[in-house]
């Protein structure tokens, strides 16, 4: 393993104290774990930037940024932030750059559709997500870049999203709308000890990347706000997400890889994706979902030590006959779950198509699918279980499970068709597609003992120095 390729961060401390007088100036240094530390610092405000929540800082950010990029090949560079309201649109980022938010900066994204480009539909979707033309970019936004961190002192993003939930909802759009954050084709990427607040569709996207960290952040938006997903990993290969808080109108984890026929043809898989230490509140969708938009493959996905409350669900699979692809080698230990509708759910049919030109006989694969050690308490119904027919989902293992029921349960607490795979010591009992395989440690699910690449830490202390008159 080229351990120079990656990169591991553990969860960020930030250590704030006044480093000393220069040059009239109080500098006031902020510690902060970081990927790579940066030889450059700039302030937003030395390129004109106007904290009073009412001036644009688009033109600031953009200049500040091409400013910094000349720094990429020596010691790298980084954004600094100070506290204030910087309304702004879409930015693009630039490789070997930290954007370092203080504790007291807000970003607040412009509400105006001027200040977002209009991009292309990825091609692993072929459409907009929810338009069948393009979409609008990111906020932050970057494409082919290495080494980028966005951190802070808990900094906040905040989308402005209940102008785009209106339009979305009377079908006044016709692009599709605007995520928080979105980095594609890139490598090496933290993202880390921010706050993200009403984002107008999806939070934080890596798409078609490597080596990605998502740590110690907080996402907030209100549970009824449309599709306002926490963390998509898409297309993604070696990545963590870990420490974070998350509070949504969607899945709080949405796993994906591409939609039907597009989806097949780009053919780039999600895989060895940990997910640990997961908050989760949101009553009408999912802890961890994988899917639906799954045909390039997802395997090999680690989590633990999840907790969701009044949620939907735990761990979603979601598919459909001509989606094609696969779901596989998933495991999940430790769950602690708060008023669920299901404990458990699957699906094969799941989902519209991007158009009519999807292969109904591209049947997903849905493989090897480990539960274990989950307790659960207020839970209206254990399981709904629905492969597809003639093409079942097989190997599922489900294992000491507590599942406590609310007064209004479903008298019917299993509901599996087209499932095969085992259990044991799971209350109440399932069905008997899964049947008991009796107490012991050999019937217990698996869970890989080895590690990933993107476990492999050394945490380097990095600084963002501030100026004080």
């Amino acid at each position: 393993m080229a351990m120079d390729a990656i990169f591991l961060m553990g969860f960020l401390v930030l250590l704030c104290g006044v480093e000393g007088v220069r040059k009239g100036l109080n500098l006031e240094s902020c510690e902060y774990g970081g990927a790579n530390c940066r030889g450059h610092e700039a302030s937003l405000e030395d390129f004109g930037g106007i904290g009073d929540g009412i001036t644009s800082n688009t033109k600031a950010f953009k200049e500040a940024i091409l400013n910094l990029s000349q720094y990429s090949c020596n010691g790298g560079s980084q954004l600094y932030v100070p506290p204030g309201k910087w309304l702004t649109g879409s930015f693009n980022l630039t490789s070997h750059f930290t954007l370092f938010l203080d504790k007291d900066a807000v970003l607040l994204a412009s509400q105006e559709e001027s200040e977002w480009p209009v991009m292309e539909p990825l091609p692993s979707y072929g459409r907009g997500r929810d338009t069948d033309g393009g979409r609008f970019s990111s906020l932050i936004f970057g494409t082919n870049l290495t080494d980028v961190v966005i951190t802070g002192a808990n900094g906040t993003i905040d989308g402005q999203g209940e102008v785009w939930w209106r339009k979305f909802r009377n079908g006044e759009l016709n692009l599709t709308r605007p995520y928080l954050i979105e980095i594609m084709f890139s490598t090496n990427i933290q993202i880390s000890n921010i706050t993200l607040m009403n984002s107008p569709s999806w939070n934080v996207h890596p798409v078609y990347s490597s080596n990605v960290v998502v740590q110690g952040i907080t996402i907030l938006a209100p549970v009824n706000s449309p599709n306002t997903d926490g963390i998509n990993p898409d297309s993604c290969k070696n990545t963590r997400i870990e420490d974070c808080y998350i509070v949504s109108g969607d899945d709080c984890v949405a796993v994906k890889s591409g939609w039907d026929e597009y989806g097949i043809a780009f053919g780039m898989p999600t895989e060895q994706l940990v997910i640990r230490r997961l908050t989760c509140i949101s009553p009408t969708s999912a802890a961890i979902a994988l899917g639906s938009e799954m045909s390039g493959g997802i395997r090999d996905v680690r989590a633990e030590d999840i907790t969701a409350i009044n949620t939907e669900s735990g761990v979603r699979i979601k598919t459909s006959v001509g989606r094609g692809g696969y779901v596989k080698d998933i495991y999940v230990q430790r769950m602690v779950m708060h008023t669920m509708k299901w404990v458990f759910w699957m699906t094969g049919n799941y989902g519209s198509h991007p158009d009519n030109n999807y292969d109904p006989k591209a049947i997903p694969v849905i493989d090897n699918i480990n539960y274990r050690d989950i307790v659960a308490e207020n839970v209206t119904m254990a399981a709904k279980l629905e492969g597809i027919s003639g093409d079942p989902f097989t190997k599922i293992c489900i294992s000491n499970v507590t599942i406590g029921l609310a007064e209004k349960a479903k008298k019917l607490q299993w509901n599996c068709t087209d499932i095969g795979g085992i259990s044991s010591g799971v209350t109440p009992p399932p069905c008997s597609l899964l049947p008991d395989q009796g107490p012991g440690k050999s019937t217990e699910c698996n869970f890989p003992d080895n590690s990933l690449p993107i476990d492999y830490v050394k945490l380097r202390e990095c600084s963002s120095s501030r100026k004080n008159l």
